[in-house]
């Protein structure tokens, strides 16, 4: 019979392999039954994507790593791992908008340097952004004006929210919740 001390470390060690293996989150998001799907058109690549990244309360981790490549700072071309959260967070605020229209990408990832870049030249720009934590995009959604996804964006109570009237753009991020 085994040593319960050793099938005690056994368990652990064995659960913090699978925890390893899912995708991480600086904000603990559990995961969500059903299906996630979602759509990008690039506004600066020019890139398109359509893809199902959840299934079943699972994460396709092909799937993830093509979201996370589409999502990459586009000046850099770093790549980081998004929060699933966030893609979550997207698949709701569509489903609430009745569209199925691919989001618009305006700024999703960004690499410190960009972040600082872009800080330096705007007080727009937060100088510890989500974004730089894979826990923020900038999105258009095509039919819609920014006021108008706003305050659905706002309801979902998932994180922070601003609108960008001028640019016709929102910014929804995994942070906590908070708006401007």
């Amino acid at each position: 019979m085994a040593d319960p001390v050793r099938r005690t470390l056994l368990r652990a060690a064995f659960g913090t392999v699978a925890m390893a293996a899912l995708p991480t989150s600086p904000v603990f998001a559990a995961q969500k039954a059903g299906t996630g799907a979602l759509s990008f058109v690039h506004l600066h690549t020019g890139e398109k994507l359509s893809v199902t990244y959840r299934r079943d309360g699972a994460y396709d981790q092909g799937a993830l790593k093509a979201l996370n490549h589409m999502l990459r700072d586009w000046r850099t071309d770093d790549v980081i791992q998004m929060d699933v959260a966030l893609l979550d967070l997207l698949v709701d605020l569509r489903h609430k908008l009745g569209t199925k229209k691919p989001f618009e990408i305006v700024s999703a990832y960004r690499s410190p340097l960009t972040n600082a870049t872009l800080a330096a030249a705007s007080n727009g720009v937060a100088k510890k952004s989500y974004h730089m934590k894979g826990m923020a995009i900038d999105i258009r959604v095509p039919g819609y004006k920014a006021e108008s996804v706003y305050p659905i964006a706002r309801s979902l109570k998932a994180g922070g929210v601003g609108a960008y009237k001028a640019h016709n753009f929102v910014h929804v991020d995994t942070g906590p919740v908070r708006t401007w």
